[in-house]
């Protein structure tokens, strides 16, 4: 789970929403969202609700409702995820690095609540060069 992953590793942010209780979860969010978000799985490409969505709005966690992305810095990475080339601010995601399934890949959880989004790679569009790899099953949309 997350949070033995997070309190193996040496993490400077404690979250602001610190219920661990895999009950409340398991309670609050759908069985993907429990998997993707609290689990650290991953949604299979082109199936999650979001990763075509073009309407401008804001993205949030699901699990705490933080804000995380917004539609203007989202684009078409062809990977089949919702991809950005930066959260809505710095404060909104934190990085780590996962070693699983064989490969070193950086890890993007919510600063609030430390849930699993995905992924970010160096492999994106100007002006960072970023792509945020995010599950659609770790985001609520709002329209604005």
């Amino acid at each position: 789970m997350i949070e033995d992953d997070l309190a193996k590793t040496a993490s400077k942010t404690e979250p602001k929403i610190q219920d661990s209780n895999d009950d409340f979860w398991k309670e609050k969010l759908t069985p993907e969202q429990y998997e993707v978000c609290r689990c650290g799985g991953t949604e299979r490409a082109f199936t999650g609700k979001y990763w075509d969505l073009k309407t401008p709005g804001i993205y949030s966690c699901a699990c705490c409702n933080a804000p995380l992305f917004s539609s203007t810095e989202k684009y078409d990475s062809g990977s089949g995820w919702p991809s950005y080339w930066q959260p809505i601010n710095k404060e909104a995601v934190l990085e780590r690095i996962d070693n699983s399934h064989g490969m070193t890949r950086t890890e993007v959880l919510c600063a609030a609540c430390h849930s699993h989004l995905g992924h970010v790679f160096t492999d994106g569009p100007q002006p960072t060069g970023l792509r945020f790899c995010i599950n659609s099953a770790s985001l609520e949309f709002k329209a604005t």
